[in-house]
């Protein structure tokens, strides 16, 4: 399956900003990729703010700090 950003960047405002769509909303191949470019493009506040108001996990907000954050 093909990844096109245009999806990705959706999918990535609609649950990080807007809280209209969830990880399980949206295909598998995607997930990677949508927190890949969260972590690029969102400020942290924006990433706390979709944990604070339910519309990520816990799991899904440490996937995407470790992926802004890397530990050396």
């Amino acid at each position: 399956m093909p990844i096109y950003a245009f999806r990705t960047n959706t999918y990535a405002r609609n649950i990080y900003l807007y809280g209209t769509q969830s990880f399980a909303d949206i295909p598998a191949a995607y997930v990677q990729p949508v927190k890949q470019y969260a972590a690029e493009t969102f400020t942290v506040a924006q990433i706390d703010n979709a944990l604070e108001q339910g519309w990520i996990t816990q799991q899904e907000y440490d996937d995407t700090m470790a992926i802004a954050f890397p530990q050396s």
